[in-house]
């Protein structure tokens, strides 16, 4: 399928495979949790990890899983696509991972969508210059 901008947007159905895996069951944080561990802070950074999932390798086993074909040649991913069951688990756990010592402090992570907070103005620089992202 073309996108207006003339590059090809890939639609590939992941029905079958999400069927035949268990699935993850990492805990998604509650959204009110969230907005409750707010509270009480003055600065806010939002950060959208736009196509996080492409930043996660697929393990070489399952790469083959997620092979389509199109005109051009048959292809597999080689990071997690966006469709299959246990993607957002897998990008929550590797987010806990990478900020699990700021997490429900300076940091409040949703998937992809992260808060950067500060009880007081001149701790913020600070708390973000902490986050290891680049």
């Amino acid at each position: 399928m073309e996108k207006k901008d003339g590059r090809v947007r890939v639609c590939v159905d992941y029905r079958d495979p999400n069927k035949a895996n268990p699935k993850d069951n990492f805990p998604l944080p509650h959204i009110d949790v969230l907005v409750d561990n707010t509270t009480r802070h003055t600065l806010f950074s939002f950060m959208d990890g736009f196509s996080g999932y492409n930043q996660i390798r697929m393990a070489k086993k399952d790469k083959l899983k997620t092979t389509f074909t199109t005109m051009w040649g048959t292809f597999c991913y080689r990071v997690i696509p966006f469709g299959l069951k246990n993607a957002g688990a897998t990008y929550q756990r590797a987010m806990v991972t990478l900020f699990h010592d700021m997490m429900h402090k300076e940091v409040e992570v949703y998937v992809d969508d992260m808060i950067a907070k500060s009880k007081e103005g001149k701790d913020h620089l600070v708390n973000l210059k902490r986050l290891p992202i680049a």
